[in-house]
């Protein structure tokens, strides 16, 4: 276990579960939340997640590991924080619902090993894990909603985006950050009117 302090969080973080970084961060100071229901999705820690729930109606948080969902729950006990649930899922899976914002810091580095960690394994590409959450993303996006989906310059910034814009959604890059040896861009996603 690792102990790690996050926009005023203190978090207990398992091993082998996500542990808040730059890219954390970045997407956390692009979220804007205040008084609407958001799913974070591969929510670790539950940083992000914890971080909404400041401003947030309520948030969902949502996680394929187990250990995550159990790190994350104790998070928000050990932070006090009520207005936030806690699901195994794996993307969308066990999700209901619409959410007015939805954000993704998802494995999106290149790794053909597939022992890698899956908390940054996104495949040959970078991409595989960000093409099926696209893939469900309408069904769950609010209609005036919108998603905040973290990724690199390793994954391809425009394959990424165009795997959104090819199912009928609008990409800007609301945030970047240079980082040692990439570019961090924060993608925010809206329904095409």
């Amino acid at each position: 276990m690792v102990k790690a302090y996050f926009k005023g969080l203190v978090l207990e973080v398992l091993d082998g579960v996500y542990v808040p970084r730059e890219d954390t961060e970045l997407l956390a100071e692009t979220l804007d939340v205040k008084n609407v229901n958001v799913l974070d999705v591969g929510t670790g820690s539950g940083a992000l997640a914890l971080f909404a729930a400041k401003t947030a109606r309520h948030v969902t948080g949502v996680d394929i590991d187990p250990q995550a969902v159990v790190c994350a729950t104790k998070n928000a006990e050990l932070n006090g924080v009520t207005n936030v649930t806690f699901v195994e899922s794996d993307l969308f899976e066990r999700v209901r619902g619409r959410f007015d914002v939805i954000a993704f810091n998802p494995p999106y580095l290149p790794v053909t090993d597939a022992w890698e960690s899956r908390t940054w394994n996104g495949g040959a590409n970078g991409r595989e894990t960000i093409e099926r959450f696209a893939k469900g993303l309408g069904e769950h996006l609010a209609p005036k909603g919108h998603a905040l989906v973290l990724v690199s310059s390793l994954t391809g910034l425009e394959e990424t985006k165009k795997l959104f814009v090819d199912r009928g959604f609008h990409v800007a890059v609301a945030r970047e950050k240079k980082i040692m040896w990439e570019t961090l861009y924060v993608l925010r996603i809206v329904h095409k009117d």
